[in-house]
């Protein structure tokens, strides 16, 4: 086969991708710490539910609402869904309050539950997948000290932002900003996706259950973590393109751990049935428009 019978040969099955569904479906990914992890009781200011957290976090939402969405999907196994549907619709009716919750201070509440109902949305929709591991299982093999250096190098970036956080010279919303930067989650990408390749010939210490041990290649042991992190978000892509399918859903809100932003983000850019709504300026434009905080 020739290059110009090879052109056609690749562009069609994307263009028929496409025309499936007519126009490509817009998804905005929002990075979010994990908000109930996030608090700690000996620092106030970690604590969602003080009123200026709370204030913060109404201007957060506000500004994601502004996409639009007709679909909000979450970090939640689908095996939950009946469990969140039945505290959404609570919620909806003004029936559930968060604190009332053992995990009311997480993101799916504090965020997605406000961004649905404020957008008039009958469901969140969960998206989760099993899997992923510590990266503290890679701590040996050849070139160990690259990775080690990048993880501290990412640690102090974000150990930075928090203890400005719990001091309270950095608002939450502005700590949510700061993860949805290209340059924030574009670090995260590269530690845990690109730098673990270069290390090799070593071993996993102390892996956990969801790291089957017998299929690992100790040359490649950088590459096999990067592979358990990156099999999980294809299994979340999974979820949110499967259920965009079945929904029709054309603009999509997702919540996703920081982790997942970068990788998440590649696999999208790459789909010819996605376009990717550009996050960060719209979480931004919010805070430009006249008489906002």
């Amino acid at each position: 086969m020739n290059i110009r019978q090879l052109i056609p040969a690749i562009l069609f099955p994307l263009c028929y991708a496409v025309s499936l569904q007519g126009q490509p479906a817009s998804i905005m990914i929002v990075g979010s710490d994990h908000l109930a992890q996030l608090y700690d009781s000996s620092h106030p200011n970690t604590d969602v539910f003080n009123r200026q957290r709370q204030a913060e976090i109404r201007t957060f939402v506000a500004a994601a609402t502004q996409f639009r969405p007709d679909a909000v999907m979450v970090e939640v196994l689908p095996a939950r869904q009946a469990e969140l549907d039945s505290l959404y619709r609570l919620y909806a009716q003004d029936k559930l309050s968060f604190e009332s919750l053992k995990d009311g201070r997480s993101e799916v509440y504090q965020l997605a539950f406000r961004i649905g109902r404020q957008s008039g949305l009958p469901v969140i929709f969960c998206v989760n997948a099993p899997g992923g591991t510590s990266q503290s299982i890679l701590d040996n093999g050849d070139r160990i000290q690259l990775f080690k250096d990048e993880e501290q190098s990412v640690r102090r970036l974000v150990m930075e932002k928090m203890h400005a956080l719990r001091a309270d010279s950095l608002s939450l919303h502005d700590y949510l900003l700061f993860l949805n930067q290209p340059a924030t989650y574009n670090r995260v990408y590269r530690l845990r996706y690109m730098t673990p390749a270069r290390v090799t010939n070593g071993t996993f210490k102390n892996p956990d259950a969801m790291v089957d041990t017998a299929f690992i290649d100790k040359k490649y042991i950088g590459a096999e973590l990067a592979a358990i992190y990156k099999t999980r978000d294809y299994k979340i892509y999974s979820n949110i393109v499967t259920t965009q399918l079945q929904t029709g859903a054309k603009k999509i809100l997702l919540i996703i751990g920081a982790a997942h932003v970068g990788s998440l983000k590649s696999m999208f850019r790459d789909d010819p049935a996605f376009e990717l709504a550009d996050t960060e300026k719209i979480l931004r434009s919010f805070r430009k428009s006249p008489g906002r905080p």
